[in-house]
């Protein structure tokens, strides 16, 4: 009964497990709760978890570090390729840079070249144009000459200078220590870009600007060569016109000429023109000089002629006889003046020509100077065009005061009137 009965109650209650271990003489009992159970057994699902999940990290964690280290690889690929491409791009840059460096010294020093030779042809044109002007002056027909401006020789050093000073400012100088990608990476333009710029304008406008002085000079050169041959040329026509003697070789022309066309350079070009102006001026120098040498002066400029040359009515005989000179109306007393320069070879009294001069010029031409109250030269005697030889006056036979002029050629008379012409018409170019 007491069996049933305590089963029963054991049956309606829960008693907590006890566990008994008996060794020998000792017992030990354990006393089993559920919640130690349940911790128990939270325990050990814990440690079998983690167990499982360190056994599968193990097993994968080779899987892992290598997808990372293939991560990291081309990461680090893509980096450098990336700076490689940035390099390339620095290089391609600075090579450019240095290829616009060297074309830009190679422009300056050309520029430079160019002006230097401008001013030494400046300096070589300066005593020969003013050869030139006092020998050809201004001729009535001529264009004037260009006048080249003074300035424009410093003004092309200056802006040289200029152009060396600013493609400095835009080359990558070694002040400037950046490297290449911050200039690349700012949001304003590019120093390079804009010096260059300036440059390459500066450039274009200095290289007109040596062009035009160059042009200037050429044009100034051939202006005054052709004043040059003008003048000659009208010296040798007033010459020739009136029958003088003209050296055959002036205004000569060579047209049978030929050969194959070789292409000049501007500074030979320059040559050729400085020696045409100094060819031109050798000629006209030297036509001048003939033609001054000619009686071709007024030996009494403002006093009217009186008697021609050629056949006349004697004035004291009244019949007709050679003029073999031309007379001028003057008063006792006035300078008689010689016609061109010379050596005097008579002084004296000379039948009728009573006191006279006879002055010989050279190349056959001698000219004479009659009826002088007064000889104040000597035989022998060189003298100047305009020097005064004597007084006009009224000796030998000669009906009253006046001046007896006579252009003689080897001994020949010829009319004073062709030489007084012609001293009218190249007055201008002597």
């Amino acid at each position: 009964m007491n069996v049933t009965g305590q089963s029963a109650v054991f049956g309606r209650r829960k008693e907590p497990h006890t566990i008994i271990i008996a060794r020998g003489d000792q017992i030990r009992h354990f006393t089993v709760r559920p919640w130690i159970a349940a911790f128990l057994g939270s325990a050990l699902a814990a440690m079998a978890i983690g167990y499982l999940l360190a056994t599968s990290y193990l097993v994968l964690r080779d899987d892992l570090i290598g997808a990372t280290t293939a991560r990291q690889a081309r990461m680090q690929q893509a980096y450098e390729d990336r700076i490689s491409a940035l390099r390339a791009q620095v290089d391609r840059i600075t090579s450019r840079q240095l290829l616009d460096q060297q074309l830009m010294e190679t422009k300056v020093s050309e520029l430079l070249e160019r002006q230097t030779q401008l001013s030494q042809r400046h300096g070589r044109l300066g005593p020969l144009i003013e050869r030139a002007e006092s020998e050809v002056g201004t001729p009535p027909a001529a264009a004037p000459a260009p006048v080249e401006k003074p300035d424009q020789h410093a003004d092309a050093t200056g802006s040289i200078g200029q152009i060396a000073q600013t493609y400095s400012v835009a080359s990558l100088g070694a002040g400037d220590t950046r490297p290449f990608s911050l200039w690349s990476t700012r949001s304003d333009p590019l120093p390079s870009e804009s010096s260059a710029d300036r440059a390459d304008k500066l450039f274009v406008s200095i290289n007109q600007s040596l062009k035009n002085i160059e042009s200037e000079q050429l044009t100034r050169v051939t202006t005054l060569a052709d004043n040059a041959y003008k003048s000659a040329d009208a010296i040798t026509q007033a010459l020739e016109a009136a029958g003088l003697p003209v050296d055959s070789d002036f205004g000569k022309s060579d047209s049978d000429v030929g050969g194959p066309l070789i292409p000049l350079d501007s500074s030979m070009i320059f040559d050729s023109k400085v020696k045409e102006l100094d060819e031109a001026l050798d000629t006209l120098d030297q036509l001048k000089k003939e033609a001054r040498r000619l009686p071709l002066a007024n030996p009494a400029p403002g006093h009217s002629v009186t008697s021609p040359f050629g056949v006349r009515t004697d004035p004291i005989l009244g019949s007709a006889a050679l003029h073999s000179g031309m007379d001028f109306r003057a008063p006792i007393g006035m300078q008689a003046k010689v016609t061109a320069p010379g050596v005097v070879t008579k002084a004296g009294w000379n039948g009728g020509y009573g006191r006279m001069v006879e002055v010989d010029h050279g190349n056959g031409f001698a000219t004479r100077y009659g009826h002088l109250s007064e000889i104040d030269v000597t035989v022998g005697q060189k003298l100047n065009a305009g020097d005064v030889i004597g007084k006009t006056g009224s000796s030998g036979r000669s009906t009253g005061p006046h001046l007896h002029y006579e252009v003689r050629h080897n001994g020949e008379a010829i009319d004073p009137l062709r030489f007084l012409t012609v001293g009218k018409k190249v007055e201008q170019y002597l």
